[in-house]
C-alpha cells in the first residue's frame, strides 16, 4: 500500500510499504476513505530533525474495516468508522471519567505510534475503544463533515468545555485554523454571548463569522489586547480559548482574559515555560486549563448534528487532494494557500 513518511523538515513522501496487519487480537486493519492534513502535521514539517527512517504521518481518518482481531466485538468488516486520533481501551477509570488521551494502553496515530492515517489503509490498536461506527455509506456528502470528528471539531469543543462555555460568556479564540474555527462553533453551540475571533486571514474569519464569531480582530501582540480589551470595555473575556500553541499566543491570551477567567489551551505548545505567576494568572484567579482532546469523549455528542445538518464543520476543507499530492498539500497548508486540506486515498 502507498502511507505517507516525514523524513525531516519539509521532507514529505509518499511511498510503498507493507500492508498493516492484525499483530494484537484487540486491533483491527481499516481501508482509509478519507484522511488529511492537520495543523499540528506543520509543527514537525518546520523543525523535524533530518532522518533516515520515515515517520508515519497523519491521525485523523474515515475508513472501512477490513480485519479484525479475535477481542473485537461491537464492530463488523464492511463497518465505516471514524478513529479519534487518540486510540483507547474505553474501559478504564481515565477513559470512563472521559480522559482517553490519558488511557495506559492508549497512545496516538501519527508519528511514534507506527500507525499513520496518510494511508490506504492503518492498523487500529485498541479497536474496540477506539472506532464509532457511522451509520451513513462511504459514498456520503457527509464524510468531510463526520471527519472533523476524528480530531479538529472534537478539539474545538474541548477547548470551549473546559473553559466553561454557556450562556451569557463572554469568549476570545485565538487562531483562524481550523480548531480556532470550530472552537468558535463550539462557542456558540454552547450559548456564548459574544466571541471575538483573533485572525488576520479575511478567508478565515468570514467563516468564523458564519460558525457564530460577533467581532473579528486582525491585530496581533500589544496591538490585539488593547483592541479586545476596548471591544469588552477594558474587562477581557471570561474564557480565552488558546488554539495555535505558540507562546505569543499563550501571551495574548493572558492579556485579555478577564479576572476569574479561564484560559483554555488546545494548541500544541511549542515552548516549554510560560507565564502563571503572581503577575499573570494568580493574582486574578486566572485558571488554566486544556491539554490533548478526548476527542472519543465527545463523538456521541457531536455527531447527531452533523447528521441531521445542523452543523457543517467540513466547511473548514478547503481544498480536496489525492493521496499521491500528500506532500504538496502540506506545502499549501504551510502557505496558508489551503485552510485544511482533505485526503481521499482512492482519488
Amino acid at each position: 500500500m502507498r502511507a505517507t513518511f516525514m523524513y525531516g523538515s519539509g521532507d514529505v513522501r509518499v511511498e510503498e510499504v507493507p500492508d498493516p496487519g492484525i499483530e494484537q487480537p484487540t486491533d483491527a486493519v481499516v481501508r482509509v476513505v478519507r484522511s488529511c492534513v492537520c495543523g499540528s502535521d506543520l509543527h514537525p514539517y518546520h523543525t523535524m530533525e533530518k532522518s533516515d527512517r520515515g515517520a508515519p504521518m497523519g491521525h485523523e481518518f474515515l475508513g472501512v474495516v477490513e480485519e479484525l482481531g479475535t477481542e473485537v466485538t461491537g464492530l463488523s468488516r464492511g463497518d465505516l468508522v471514524v478513529a479519534p486520533f487518540a486510540f483507547a481501551d474505553n474501559t478504564c477509570a481515565l477513559c470512563r471519567e472521559g480522559l482517553h488521551t490519558s488511557c495506559p494502553r492508549g497512545g496516538f496515530f501519527g508519528p511514534g505510534s507506527g500507525c499513520g492515517a496518510q494511508a490506504e489503509a492503518v492498523r487500529v490498536p485498541q479497536a474496540r475503544g477506539t472506532l464509532v461506527r457511522l451509520p451513513v455509506g462511504e459514498d456520503s456528502a457527509l464524510l468531510p463533515s463526520l471527519l472533523t470528528l476524528a480530531d479538529v471539531y472534537g478539539t474545538g469543543h474541548h477547548a470551549a468545555r473546559t473553559a466553561h462555555v454557556g450562556p451569557r460568556t463572554t469568549v476570545t479564540v485565538i487562531g483562524d485554523g481550523a480548531v480556532g474555527l470550530l472552537a468558535v462553533l463550539s462557542a456558540r453551540q454552547l450559548g456564548a454571548e459574544r466571541i471575538i475571533l483573533m485572525g488576520r486571514h479575511e478567508d478565515r474569519t468570514d467563516l468564523g463569522r458564519e460558525f457564530g464569531a460577533t467581532d473579528v480582530v486582525p491585530e496581533r501582540g500589544k496591538e490585539g489586547v488593547e483592541r479586545v480589551r476596548e471591544l469588552t470595555g477594558g474587562a477581557g473575556t471570561h474564557a480565552v480559548l488558546e488554539c495555535v500553541g505558540y507562546l505569543d499566543a499563550y501571551e495574548t491570551a493572558v492579556g485579555v482574559v478577564r479576572p476569574g477567567g479561564v484560559i483554555s489551551r488546545v494548541g500544541v505548545p511549542q515552548y516549554e515555560e510560560a507565564p502563571v505567576g503572581p503577575g499573570s494568572l494568580f493574582r486574578h484567579n486566572i485558571t488554566l486549563t486544556g491539554g490533548p482532546a478526548p476527542v472519543r469523549a465527545y463523538i456521541e455528542e457531536l455527531l447527531p448534528a452533523v447528521l441531521d445538518g445542523t452543523v457543517d464543520p467540513g466547511r473548514v476543507f478547503t481544498r480536496t487532494i489525492g493521496l499521491g499530492e500528500v506532500p504538496e498539500g502540506y506545502r499549501a497548508m504551510d502557505r496558508r494557500e489551503a485552510l485544511k486540506v482533505l485526503v481521499e486515498p482512492g482519488r
